[in-house]
């Protein structure tokens, strides 16, 4: 069964925008965040290939990819398919600058 494997920085920054969005949309946009995240990564780890790849060009990112959360597509999931599934590297928001945050 494929997976999605979530860094550390990864959960850090979905904690981040769950409270953001709660403290700001309300509970329930949060809870509907949550749902349509693990919904994605689900989708990524079925089918690693979907994203866009990265133009990161920094050997350690070769291969990243970045897909945007239905119905939330401000927010991007960047990640690296790997045998068995992908590894969710960040989640972030589309205003970030994404190149800089992976450095």
């Amino acid at each position: 069964m494929a997976r999605a494997v979530q860094r550390p920085a990864a959960r850090r920054d979905f904690i981040i925008h769950y409270v953001y969005i709660a403290e700001n949309a309300g509970v329930e946009v949060a809870k509907r965040f949550r749902q349509a995240v693990e919904s994605a990564y689900a989708q990524l780890a079925r089918m690693p290939r979907l994203g866009a790849p990265s133009k990161l060009r920094r050997k350690k990112h070769s291969g990243i990819r970045i897909w945007r959360i239905r119905e939330f597509e401000q927010y991007l999931i960047v990640y690296k398919p790997r045998r068995g599934g992908v590894g969710i590297e960040r989640l972030i928001h589309a205003k970030q600058d994404y190149q800089r945050v992976l450095k």
